[in-house]
């Protein structure tokens, strides 16, 4: 499996998949390589990296969970572009993704070609941090992954009500793994939570919009959840404002975060990959 060691000595894992322009993924939160899974289908002559964090998927976690944050794994963005020889990509960052995307750009923008933000922008609503912390770093009480899918359709009924149990089965297992003893088992190190805490505690007032202003020369698509509770339709109208030439796509029927293989997601993202001077999707 493709691997890497970060300046900081922990063994990173990552994907890379087919050939063509470079399209660097940065999942969400708790999320990993897999986050992508829906959307790879639809990109099939771009070269596609996906990387699990430090602490997520099959990466090293860190004895300092402390580690886990924006800015150390932005420098781990950067690490694997550096190990790979790639001096230009385009970013699509997911809720977590898309805030170290801001980040790669506030410090490295000439290293971007492009950058698709999935449900997130310079402001993040109360009421979707309070969601992530009802879950983060939590066991789920479930005895098998139908359990757990059967959970998730329920759960996000109101955020997701047309999507179908079979694919909230395949998104249990991008989340979770059944244990040998039996249950259910995170993908990522549940120290999360910890850190998560900390950082919304102290980030309550951190004014974001400065990091989005580097942004705006540089080929913007926003995709946002019609029902999301992390990102709002008035963050993004400001977004728009602030960069007027940004691709602006609103999924239906989608909470916090978008699958991104929706007619209005892979729209965006096409317009993104040409206006970032690639080739066309067929």
């Amino acid at each position: 499996m493709p691997e890497y060691k970060t300046s900081d000595g922990l063994t990173l894992h990552y994907m890379d998949d087919n050939d063509g322009p470079a399209v660097l993924m940065l999942a969400g939160l708790t999320r990993n390589s897999a986050d992508f899974n829906f959307l790879i289908p639809h990109l099939p002559e771009y070269r596609l990296i996906r990387l699990d964090y430090r602490g997520r998927g099959l990466s090293d976690y860190h004895d300092d969970f402390t580690t886990y944050n924006v800015k150390r794994e932005a420098r781990d963005a950067i690490e694997l572009l550096d190990h790979l020889e790639l001096e230009k990509t385009c970013v699509i960052g997911t809720s977590r993704g898309g805030l170290i995307a801001m980040l790669l750009s506030a410090i490295c923008n000439y290293r971007l070609n492009g950058i698709v933000m999935n449900d997130i922008g310079p402001q993040i609503e109360p009421e979707g941090l309070f969601s992530i912390m009802e879950y983060i770093g939590k066991i789920p009480p479930f005895d098998n992954l139908d359990d757990a899918a059967l959970a998730l359709q329920a759960n996000w009924a109101d955020g997701f009500p047309d999507v179908p149990l079979s694919r909230w089965r395949r998104q249990a297992e991008h989340m979770w793994h059944e244990k040998p003893e039996g249950g259910i088992g995170l993908r990522y190190d549940p120290r999360l939570r910890d850190v998560f805490s900390m950082q919304v505690k102290s980030g309550e007032e951190a004014d974001l919009w400065p990091m989005f202003d580097t942004m705006r020369e540089i080929p913007l698509a926003s995709i946002r959840g019609e029902n999301s509770d992390l990102f709002s339709a008035a963050t993004q109208s400001k977004m728009r404002e602030r960069h007027p030439e940004m691709i602006t796509a609103v999924v239906p029927n989608r909470g916090h975060v978008p699958f991104l293989d929706e007619p209005e997601s892979v729209s965006a993202i096409r317009k993104l990959l040409e206006d970032s001077q690639y080739p066309p999707l067929k």
